[in-house]
């Protein structure tokens, strides 16, 4: 497989993104890795934390999402992936009864965390971003590729010139 990076995205010769969302989750652990000691920091709030991870690292691994199409096994990576995170925000959690600390689960992060998750949030943006493509001149390519015109001769860009 060939691919090159275009103004920060990678191109391939195969119809797969595959190769982008490696190169994002790549992006956005080293930004994790980056922050890991403020994110574990006892002095700050959650809130704050919160924050870091919306405001650094997302943008790291949602640049572009727009125009991803997930698979399920892509869905579930960046699950873990924002799970890792939250738990890194939300510390353990001691049991009441025997006083050892466990990490928490998913569902006690989806409770501490009220925002969407990631997926949740991909999606909104891929809704956006094709209501705005709706919306834009229906001479421009994106908007022909997004309501599936036909791209033959008599529709070429040399005729509409």
């Amino acid at each position: 497989m060939t691919y090159f990076k275009y103004f920060g995205t990678i191109l391939t010769n195969q119809i797969s993104i595959r190769e982008e969302i490696k190169m994002r989750f790549k992006s956005g652990n080293t930004c994790y890795h980056s922050v890991q000691n403020i994110l574990s920091s006892s002095l700050l709030s959650k809130n704050i934390k919160s924050k870091v991870r919306r405001k650094i690292i997302l943008p790291f691994v949602l640049y572009e999402c727009e125009t991803w199409s997930l698979t399920l096994r892509e869905e579930r990576r960046l699950r873990v992936f924002e799970n890792r995170v939250l738990r890194r925000i939300f510390g353990r959690r001691r049991d009441e009864v025997t006083g050892e600390w466990s990490k928490l689960h998913n569902e006690e992060l989806n409770d501490l965390y009220c925002s969407p998750n990631i997926v949740r949030v991909i999606k909104s943006r891929r809704m956006k971003w094709a209501g705005h493509v709706a919306r834009i001149c229906d001479r421009r390519g994106v908007h022909r590729a997004l309501v599936r015109e036909n791209w033959g001769k008599e529709t070429s860009w040399e005729t509409q010139a």
